[in-house]
């Protein structure tokens, strides 16, 4: 009989880039913006508000549709921008788009009744979260040693001598 013994070895992490971790959030984000917007309108009498021409106190005007855009587009453009800026300038701008997205995101909330305050409660509680993992991510973006730094190591490293 032979008897066989799991080995037992941990889980490899790899380290994955800041971009690509802040393409993931606002990829993430994109997607739960365009569905609890989608399942807004399951509430009823939403789509009768919109086809009489109103989006909460709102008249539908090119404007309007102009400014949703804007709103709609902003994550999708940071998908991009965060694989494609360069660090420092990559790490400002999703700091401050972030930082002025909650806002946008929390006025989801107004006009809402008691009966989905729990809906828009999850809802714009995991779009903020999502954006504070972005604003993390962002804020703590590892930074490269210096070139006129010399590494710790280097300094306790005995220096052989060749002889002549």
């Amino acid at each position: 009989m032979r008897t066989q013994t799991a080995e037992r070895t941990a889980l490899a992490d790899r380290q994955i880039p800041v971009q690509a971790k802040l393409a993931a959030a606002w990829t993430s984000l994109m997607f739960l913006v365009i569905y609890i917007d989608y399942f807004h309108l399951y509430q009823p009498g939403k789509i009768d508000q919109i086809r009489g021409g109103g989006i909460f106190v709102f008249d539908i005007t090119g404007t309007l549709m102009s400014i949703f855009f804007v709103i709609i587009a902003v994550p999708a453009l940071m998908i991009l921008l965060s694989m494609t800026l360069p660090a420092r300038i990559n790490r400002i701008t999703n700091i401050v788009v972030a930082a002025l997205y909650i806002p946008c995101v929390v006025f989801n909330a107004a006009g809402a009744t008691l009966d989905y305050a729990f809906y828009y409660g999850l809802t714009i509680g995991v779009e903020v979260l999502i954006l504070a993992f972005i604003l993390r991510a962002a804020w703590t973006w590892p930074r490269a040693a210096s070139p006129s730094m010399t590494e710790p190591a280097a300094l306790h490293q005995p220096q052989i001598q060749m002889g002549r």
